[in-house]
């Protein structure tokens, strides 16, 4: 146990311009750079090309832009039906792509690289319907996911107000999801299905956190029972620091040694799972100390004020 008491509830205001400079910062990016989504989502057009030997396709990444009218993303790959290599470009239109201009497509691509005989693979036209009834389900589940913490900290932790507990409790979750959201904008990744991923991961992980908190409390509450709010979460808060760190540094960690795999072997589908979800834990052991438990002692000592006031 940690015996040294850190004043967290006192520097409340500290934490809370901190996270609220950041999600500034988030939403002014998303603004000026815009929000990258995935084709599955918005719709569009997936052409994939067989080629030999080595092509860098992305090096005429502009060229294609230029004669697709739109921005496209490139991802390199392996033919497992032949000992060719692979490359898919998709790119959104509202129409799908016509034949003459995959033709051009096609025509652009073997003569930037003639000699390593391009060939189209596939072509598929996706509708995007699905992939927002996935997204809107994701977001059913989300909130149900939400109301079901607050009955649940309001149920267990009655002791200490849970209902209030329940509330910050998910607004740390969702101060947590701005930041992996933040992430993938200042990294230009999709939202894709990986985000719907690093978001359901996060809901879970982030919480655990916070209910560890919030027992300690309720603990310290039956040994310290003129203790004061502000004392009870400093208390509680101190002693959760060093589990709360160390469980964090290992799994960031874990995800810090696939990144760095994923980054030496060019997996970019790995790097915008693993990169969101190390910002997403250290957010969420950052949220359940200094956002979550000072929250709630700020909603507490207000209500006492109002009380105090009548």
């Amino acid at each position: 146990m940690n015996n040294k008491v850190y004043d967290i509830s006192g520097k409340k205001k500290i934490w809370f311009l901190i996270s609220l400079v950041l999600i500034a910062a988030i939403i002014v990016v998303s603004v000026v750079k815009g929000v990258e989504i995935a084709i599955e989502f918005k719709g569009g057009t997936i052409i994939s090309y067989s080629y030999e030997g080595d092509v860098q396709i992305k090096d005429v990444q502009s060229d294609i832009e230029e004669l697709l009218n739109t921005p496209v993303t490139i991802q390199e790959g392996e033919n497992l039906s032949s000992d060719s290599n692979s490359v898919s470009i998709s790119f959104s239109y509202d129409n799908g792509l016509t034949a003459e201009g995959q033709n051009e497509l096609t025509a652009l691509l073997q003569e930037k690289f003639p000699d390593n005989n391009i060939e189209v693979l596939d072509s598929n036209d996706v509708n995007p319907t699905s992939g927002k009834e996935f997204f809107i389900k994701c977001i059913i589940a989300s909130a149900l996911a939400a109301i079901i913490i607050i009955l649940y900290i309001a149920f267990r932790f009655k002791q200490i107000s849970g209902w209030s507990a329940g509330v910050c409790a998910v607004i740390a979750l969702i101060h947590n999801l701005i930041f992996v959201f933040g992430t993938f904008v200042v990294l230009g990744y999709e939202i894709n299905s990986n985000f719907i991923a690093v978001i359901l991961t996060i809901l879970g992980y982030s919480v655990n956190d916070t209910i560890v908190v919030y027992d300690r409390i309720r603990e310290n509450k039956s040994i310290m029972p003129k203790a004061s709010v502000a004392e009870l979460v400093n208390v509680s808060a101190s002693q959760s620091l060093r589990r709360s760190i160390r469980t964090s540094v290992t799994t960031v960690s874990t995800m810090l040694i696939v990144s760095i795999v994923a980054y030496i072997y060019h997996v970019n589908s790995i790097l915008s799972f693993s990169i969101p979800m190390i910002v997403g834990m250290v957010a969420g052991t950052y949220a359940s100390l200094c956002i979550a438990s000072p929250l709630w002692v700020w909603w507490n000592e207000r209500k006492s004020k109002k009380k105090a006031a009548k």
